[in-house]
């Protein structure tokens, strides 16, 4: 049975909502969503999901006339069964004032209408400040923010972020895992399978949109209090989001369908990219072996521990 989950998409135009909902669903590039209009009144997208999950999204125009009516005539309509809102605010924006107007009365019929819903605030176009100063805009206006909807009793989630990065990625990927009833079922899943493989990193990734759906790291989960390794780039997830991504966009214009991917790094590591179920694709980060040096021997042996965990995952799958 498929599980609606509803998703307003708020903000004011002009602030990059509808930019953002194309490259992350839409796989739109950044470039891409240059010839994009403004969004009139409400649009509706129905985004399956890992297959059982339907993200019903309600892109909001954020036109003032479209605004003013979501407060008034459509209220009820607008903020009744929403599980998630995003709201998206402009980080060079010139009315500032009018834009936490609007998050207020957001706040106000969510209260009413959808009190258990969940908040994400995306602090967008961070690609226009300058980077030394990203960080400190960003948690002076979080500060801000929540201190505003702790009267609503509503907790703030937030994030940094520009079409121009992964952070996009980042983002959307907590906000859509957020909706997941049996997370912990991948994550543990993930965690046996990593053991079985030893492998040096796991990544699940839904297949449509790449957004990260769960990961494993085996020298992070030897060494829980420590921070993570130096040569472990924080966005690397994001950015193999964004780089198979466009990969996938390319194979496609030639014809080609996109089942596997076999990589050897320059630290000698190997990954492995591969179709985990009609819904996931699954990327398996091995350290260099010395002990096996038959390479064509490991990369059976991975590939068939893979085909051999479909039916694990499939069942989680099946319980989304």
């Amino acid at each position: 049975m498929s599980s609606r989950k509803k998703l307003l998409l708020m903000g004011r135009s002009g602030s990059g909502k509808s930019l953002m909902r194309s490259i992350i669903f839409s796989n739109y590039s950044a470039f891409d969503t240059r010839r994009l209009g403004a969004t009139i009144d409400v649009e509706h997208s129905h985004l399956r999901f890992l297959g059982n999950m339907t993200l019903n999204l309600w892109d909001c125009g954020g036109q003032d006339v479209f605004m003013d009516n979501y407060f008034t005539n459509q209220k009820d309509h607008i903020f009744k069964m929403v599980q998630v809102l995003i709201h998206v605010f402009d980080v060079e924006s010139k009315s500032i004032n009018k834009d936490i107007e609007i998050f207020v009365k957001s706040l106000t019929n969510l209260q009413k209408y959808s009190p258990d819903a969940k908040i994400f605030v995306l602090l967008h176009k961070m690609d226009l400040v300058q980077v030394d100063k990203r960080q400190q805009l960003f948690l002076i206006m979080m500060e801000k923010l929540q201190l505003i909807s702790d009267p609503y009793h509503f907790e703030l989630t937030g994030f940094p972020t520009s079409i121009w990065d992964e952070s996009l990625y980042k983002a959307w990927s907590q906000i859509v895992c957020s909706l997941i009833p049996n997370m912990n079922l991948f994550n543990e899943s993930l965690g046996k399978f990593s053991s079985i493989l030893d492998a040096e990193e796991i990544i699940l990734f839904e297949k449509t949109t790449f957004l990260v759906i769960s990961l494993t790291n085996q020298s992070l989960l030897q060494a829980v209090d420590s921070a993570p390794p130096d040569d472990l780039d924080p966005k690397r997830f994001e950015k193999i989001s964004n780089i198979i991504k466009n990969y996938k966009q390319s194979i496609t214009k030639l014809r080609s369908n996109f089942q596997n991917l076999i990589i050897k790094g320059s630290n000698g590591n190997h990954f492995y990219i591969d179709v985990l179920t009609d819904n996931m694709y699954i990327m398996v980060i091995l350290k260099d072996n010395e002990q096996q040096p038959n390479a064509f021997h490991e990369e059976l042996l991975v590939l068939e521990n893979i085909k051999n965990a479909r039916k694990w995952f499939d069942k989680i799958e099946v319980a989304v």
